[in-house]
């Protein structure tokens, strides 16, 4: 078993994961944000929708930040079908993946060109994929949590849900 296909189990947890956080967001805070330098609620939430979308980029050998701009989104029911759209996408491009895909470095360009990082392609799955994802999950969860928004269980109970 490869890298890749050990990896999609774990994947599949955080999607569904995701989309029960994502299928919170009230439409009516879209702008909301908890201080000025933050981004809006709805701006994170297509944000972390996004993010799945990393697994596609992995079989090249670069990624230019700010190339790639999400359709415009002002629902629930949108970011959760645009999530759903980029995990399925994102799972056949990783599921797809021998060795030979994950060798070699990955490299991600500033909107400029130049250089922003650089790391072994192996690495892009859990540092820029999942990892990136669950960070900006967890941003949006205290968004929620800030606006009064019950949270669902991700990896335990929450205050508004229990096992």
């Amino acid at each position: 078993m490869s890298l890749a296909q050990s990896f999609l189990p774990e994947f599949d947890n955080e999607m569904a994961a995701t989309r029960k956080v994502l299928s919170r967001v009230p439409a009516d805070k879209w702008d909301w944000k908890p201080h000025a330098k933050s981004r809006s609620l709805g701006e994170l939430a297509t944000h972390v929708g996004e993010l799945p979308r990393w697994g596609m980029r992995m079989k090249g050998d670069s990624f230019q930040v700010g190339t790639e701009k999400a359709p415009p989104m002002r629902s629930a029911d949108e970011l959760v079908a645009r999530l759903e759209s980029n995990a399925a996408e994102a799972r056949e491009a990783i599921s797809g993946m021998g060795e030979q895909d994950l060798a070699g470095e990955f490299r991600v360009l500033k909107p400029d060109g130049s250089e922003f990082f650089k790391l072994p392609r192996r690495a892009v799955p859990r540092s820029v994929l999942m990892n990136h994802l669950i960070h900006h999950r967890g941003q949006l969860t205290v968004y929620l949590r800030l606006l009064d928004v019950p949270l669902p269980i991700i990896y335990g109970p929450t205050a508004d849900e229990s096992l």
